[in-house]
């Protein structure tokens, strides 16, 4: 199934994908801090994106991720414990790129160089509800399958309502 877009719904915590086969919708999770776009902010940043890169193809479902790279561990309940501080980047990322010039792209507002991804997070971290630092999380499975389906350059719109 062809992914044409995807949608961020901040308020609903909902991802949604469209695709030739129709609609996917997935439970997420967005910024604690809510929606903005300002480097340091710790928020979700707005507007029209596009996936810059994917990353992780190939990797285990539970593969951890630091700065885009596989650490080798993969994630069980003993090592969340022995590392309860962690910001859990899990599965695949789905780096993020601004499409808007002084919105989300360029300056301090930049959501490439915010690092802002799509990625998998633990189980036991809650869906639903805004818990992030700025990334839009899901599940292992969910950033797995549609990391599979699409592709670099898919429109990712993220909105308020």
């Amino acid at each position: 199934m062809a992914i044409e877009s995807i949608e961020i719904n901040l308020k609903t915590q909902n991802c949604r994908v469209f695709a030739t086969g129709g609609v996917r919708d997935y439970v997420c999770s967005t910024a604690l801090n809510g929606p903005g776009e300002h480097e340091g902010s710790g928020c979700t940043p707005r507007g029209s994106h596009r996936i810059r890169a994917i990353v992780g193809l190939g990797e285990p479902e539970n593969a951890v991720f630091v700065a885009r790279r596989p650490t080798g561990e993969l994630w069980t309940e003993e090592l969340h414990d022995a590392y309860p501080k962690r910001d859990w980047i899990l599965g695949r990322i789905l780096w993020l790129c601004g499409n808007e010039p002084g919105v989300n792209r360029g300056g301090r507002v930049d959501s490439q160089r915010r690092f802002i991804y799509i990625h998998g997070t633990p189980p036991s971290e809650p869906m639903g509800v805004p818990m992030s630092h700025g990334c839009v999380r899901m599940r292992l499975q969910d950033i797995c399958e549609l990391a599979d389906d699409v592709s670099p350059g898919t429109l990712v719109s993220i909105v308020e309502t």
